[in-house]
């Protein structure tokens, strides 16, 4: 029987998307899994846009349902966090109870991004022992990659995440830390 899985991230967006997607999913291949990458089925017209974004929706649940697990993308995409559609794909799988996989190319820590990206450094204590910014929102320090419930779900599970520091040019189509999960989920599920 073969493993599905499921390669989500932010990837879609980029304009060589089909070129990163085609060798992720080779290098899926390679490690013995069967990929299912958004983006390679066919979307059914749509007359309007609307309907299109609900008709891809559709196809990606698909993909979903029929995987046997995940390797999600979840170095930070327009912004401090991770892509938001790659983290509901990530929840999906979670809440199915599907092995669940990620990597992120930045080693620096959700705090860390929060603190100086967002806040440009400006918090303080709050009275309750809280570091929060200047609109007095508190800032989650937990020592993860990104909130919380991403990190927690991934290793309640006996996930793996991957943390790597690439360069910002390379964020997105630097694959050492996808082919890290791949081999972690290859002696797990493979064996």
């Amino acid at each position: 029987m073969s493993v599905k899985v499921y390669l989500a991230g932010p990837e879609v967006f980029l304009s060589n998307a089909v070129e990163i997607q085609k060798e992720k999913a080779a290098l899926a291949r390679a490690a013995g899994f069967t990929p299912l990458v958004p983006g390679d089925l066919e979307i059914p017209p749509a007359p309007t846009k609307h309907e299109r974004g609900l008709a891809i929706y559709a196809v990606d649940e698909g993909m979903m349902f029929a995987s046997d697990m995940i390797i999600a993308n979840l170095t930070p995409f327009r912004g401090i966090s991770a892509d938001v559609g790659t983290v509901f794909e990530l929840g999906f799988m979670c809440g199915r109870g599907k092995h669940v996989y990620a990597y992120t190319n930045t080693s620096r820590s959700y705090y860390e991004r929060i603190l100086n990206d967002h806040y440009r450094g400006k918090a303080a204590l709050r009275p309750d022992g809280r570091m929060a910014g200047a609109d007095g929102l508190s800032i989650e320090d937990f020592d993860m990659a990104d909130n919380l419930m991403l990190d927690g779900g991934i290793l309640r599970r006996e996930g793996a995440l991957i943390k790597r520091e690439v360069p910002e040019a390379d964020r997105f189509t630097d694959l050492e830390a996808f082919k890290e999960c791949l081999a972690i989920a290859a002696k797990r599920h493979l064996a």
